[in-house]
């Protein structure tokens, strides 16, 4: 699970900055970050500290995140439609990788069933193609939550009527902390909004779970 979540992650982000440089800023390429480098992408605290700290404490949920991407949007050529373009583009990549872990899941069960010597491998490598899968689909709808510093805000930021959306800027300066809030007050709310990853996640497995190797498919 961890390679999977890591390069599901950097891939993310890295898209973010390439749809920035593609968009006309430059930001975040001069300052390394369009790169797959992981290291590049890892926040000390956000990504390491805090969900060991989690953890730690028997909270009921963990949270972490990859060092945000740099961008200034007055580069941008259409300041609105750049702005919604790299706002998704990491969650387009995010649904670009499942529907590709879904694809090479059934296509490494086909392979495997031909030579039954390296199923064993095969499940291994089937296993990490369903958490590529479940954590892309996850990582793609929860970014798309609008609720600040996720993704899906920055949209809304531009639908709102001036004023409001003026207000709602505003909540960017407390980081992480509104989507932290409603995690841990409200999670009613997360798991209604994170229906359709799970929905989608049912969907595929009933599509390729046929194909899956003994133990290529977690229990």
């Amino acid at each position: 699970m961890a390679p999977v979540l890591l390069f599901s992650i950097v891939a993310h982000e890295y898209a973010h900055a390439e749809a920035a440089y593609r968009q006309g800023d430059q930001t975040a390429y001069m300052l390394g970050r369009l790169t797959l480098n992981p290291l590049k992408h890892i926040d000390p605290f956000m990504t390491v500290l805090l969900p060991i700290i989690m953890i730690a404490m028997n909270f009921p949920f963990v949270f972490a995140a990859a060092k945000p991407v740099p961008v200034n949007p007055r580069n941008y050529r259409n300041y609105v439609k750049g702005d919604i373009i790299v706002s998704l583009a990491g969650i387009a990549t995010n649904l670009v990788l499942f529907v590709l872990s879904a694809l090479a899941f059934a296509l490494v069960g086909v392979l495997g069933r031909t030579a039954p010597g390296i199923q064993p491998t095969f499940a291994i490598v089937q296993q990490m193609l369903f958490w590529g899968m479940l954590l892309n689909l996850v990582l793609a709808f929860f970014n798309l939550i609008p609720i600040p510093p996720l993704d899906g805000s920055h949209v809304l930021k531009l639908l709102l009527p001036p004023a409001a959306g003026l207000r709602f800027r505003q909540l960017y300066a407390l980081g992480f902390i509104p989507i932290v809030l409603v995690m841990w007050l409200l999670p009613g709310v997360i798991n209604t909004l994170m229906w359709p990853a799970f929905k989608l996640m049912a969907v595929a497995g009933a599509l390729v779970h046929p194909l899956s190797l003994p133990g290529g498919w977690p229990s």
